[in-house]
């Protein structure tokens, strides 16, 4: 009888090994077709933006002016729900998002957040709304300068799909980390939990981004991300609200519908508008950020770096302070910078000219020396890993120093949506599937 129990015993127990071990694989394999990768990003950005503009030379051993608000900080919240929409870039059947109180003075209590499909305005698609959870609870505390990530939850995102995410603040919140130009219509409710509402009744509406700093989707193996890293030019200043007319999401619609590639791209917007990358001002200076909105985002493999006009612009004024001015050869060190923290971590990146500025407010012709000297380096240099060359795409043919007239809008600088389309039209596709280093002389 002993022996019988034994064997059956023995045999139970194989029997369940038997079955972990398939279920393992199972899920070994699972994990192995598909990985977290970001479908969507913003920038966080102090609420209390300072930027310290050039000023008249002052008398000897008299202090420098201390920096003034170059924008008005948003109202508080007061026990308030925020619904946002944003446009996935690429899609999948599990998401998770990632709530940001970086520029947060204290702790920032998140009493519920829900993701839904939109369906117009800031109502909801029937039967979307998923509520989200934090480590299994349905509120969560962010400390002060941290992120949070949701725990997953079946939601089926086609890609690019708008997506509403709706966030509740219990009690009262001075100044909240936000992206200043989210140029989506964001809708802000009176007092009260309204996150699992089919649409919001706003109170007030703004064009910002609260608390949310990501979304990612669980997609197959082969899609990857690709980072757009820049200042109000690849924050899409000056384009229709609305539209998703920047040159990022214009890239993104065409990875999407690119058909020589079986490899698939997200890509996602780290502009700031007013961005510099040697100082902070309108956001942290972009050497600052450089690991939390680009290095760390899940997925990432390329990046495309468009910074500096900001540095020189600002840089060239009368009355700039000696630690705003940056030479070419400062701006170039710098990028070499973002060149070799990508390599570390396997990321390969592109160079984007800068665009021209000429009758900008901050044109100069010294900047606009500061700015062909590193346009140049960039394009001939050799430290990218490709280069795309918007200068030449959006410059008057009869006055390459400035913006074709029939791209600019009011200020020189920032192209209208028709120029930020031919941006994205410019990218050869061919370059994200290329393996070894790009020469940028083929580009």
């Amino acid at each position: 009888m002993k022996a019988q129990y034994s064997i059956r015993h023995t045999l139970v127990r194989t029997c369940v090994v038997a079955v972990a071990l398939a279920a393992f694989g199972v899920n070994a394999a699972a994990q192995k077709d598909e990985h977290w990768i970001a479908t969507w990003a913003a920038s966080p950005q102090a609420a209390r933006i300072t930027l310290r503009f050039p000023q008249p030379p002052s008398a000897p051993g008299a202090p420098a002016p201390p920096p003034r608000p170059l924008f008005p900080p948003p109202p508080p919240f007061e026990d308030q729900t925020v619904r946002m929409i944003v446009r996935a870039s690429v899609g999948g059947d599990r998401v998770r998002v990632q709530l940001s109180n970086a520029f947060g003075a204290a702790g920032l209590r998140i009493g519920a957040a829900h993701i839904a499909l939109r369906d117009k305005d800031s109502g909801i698609v029937p039967g979307s709304d998923r509520p989200l959870m934090f480590s299994g609870q349905s509120s969560a505390l962010i400390p002060a300068g941290a992120e949070i990530l949701s725990d997953p939850v079946d939601l089926h995102v086609t890609p690019l799909a708008y997506l509403t995410v709706s966030v509740y603040v219990p009690g009262h919140v001075e100044e909240p980390t936000y992206h200043l130009s989210g140029l989506h219509t964001t809708y802000i409710s009176g007092p009260g939990d309204f996150t699992g509402a089919a649409s919001i009744q706003a109170t007030r509406t703004s064009q910002s981004w609260y608390f949310l700093s990501g979304i990612d989707v669980l997609a197959p193996a082969k899609t990857n991300v690709i980072v757009a890293f820049g200042d109000s030019i690849t924050d899409g200043a000056t384009s229709t609200p609305d539209t998703d007319s920047s040159w990022p999401s214009v890239l993104a619609q065409r990875l999407l519908e690119d058909k020589k590639s079986d490899d698939k791209w997200a890509v996602v917007n780290e502009g700031i508008s007013g961005n510099r990358l040697l100082n902070g001002g309108m956001g942290a200076a972009a050497l600052a950020r450089y690991d939390r909105d680009v290095l760390d985002q899940p997925g990432v493999k390329w990046v495309i770096v468009m910074l500096g006009i900001n540095d020189i612009g600002l840089g060239s004024m009368p009355g700039t302070a000696p630690e705003d001015s940056a030479t070419a050869e400062d701006l170039i060190a710098g990028q070499k910078q973002l060149i070799d923290r990508a390599h570390v971590r396997g990321i390969r990146v592109i160079g984007a000219t800068l665009t021209p500025y000429v009758g900008a407010t901050y044109a100069s012709e010294d900047g606009e020396a500061k700015r062909e000297a590193l346009n140049e380096w960039i394009r001939t240099g050799g430290a990218y890993d490709a280069v795309i060359d918007f200068d030449k795409v959006v410059q008057d043919p009869s006055n390459p120093k400035q913006i074709l007239p029939s791209f600019n809008l009011t200020d020189h600088l920032h192209p209208d949506d028709a120029g930020y389309k031919a941006m994205a039209n410019s990218i050869d596709l061919s370059i994200f599937n290329a393996k070894p280093k790009i020469s940028p002389a083929a580009h």
